[in-house]
């Protein structure tokens, strides 16, 4: 039974703009193995990754109903890849999370759904 679903988009030229004044923005949306992978990439694939991890974690914290703020942090959402690439979210609460992740030249956006765990 789906629990919860969250979508996020987000403009590139917004996060290309905000990484500009705010070097520091990386650090705190990203967990420091995001950072490990983020500091390998350069020029637009940085920008992209970025806007992808941050509407990944945006669309997880409306799944679960919470939004980004005293109960979940960026750093509480880890997004990693399966042995395919395939990203996925490593959180320590219950529940299957699928998650899809997309770019084009303008945009980013990632889909949770959140499905009960079968007991």
């Amino acid at each position: 039974m789906i629990i919860g679903i969250g979508l996020d988009l987000i403009e590139l030229t917004r996060i290309r703009a905000v990484i500009g004044r705010h070097p520091k923005l990386a650090r705190r949306i990203l967990t420091p193995n995001e950072m490990d992978y983020y500091h390998t990439l350069t020029g637009d694939r940085k920008v992209e990754f970025l806007a992808g991890r941050f509407a990944a974690k945006e669309a997880y914290a409306k799944a679960i109903g919470t939004g980004i703020g005293q109960e979940t942090s960026f750093q509480d959402i880890e997004v990693v890849k399966d042995s395919y690439g395939k990203p996925f979210i490593k959180v320590e609460r219950a529940g299957l999370v699928h998650l899809s992740i997309t770019h084009t030249k303008d945009y980013a956006a990632a889909q949770v759904i959140i499905e009960q765990n079968e007991a």
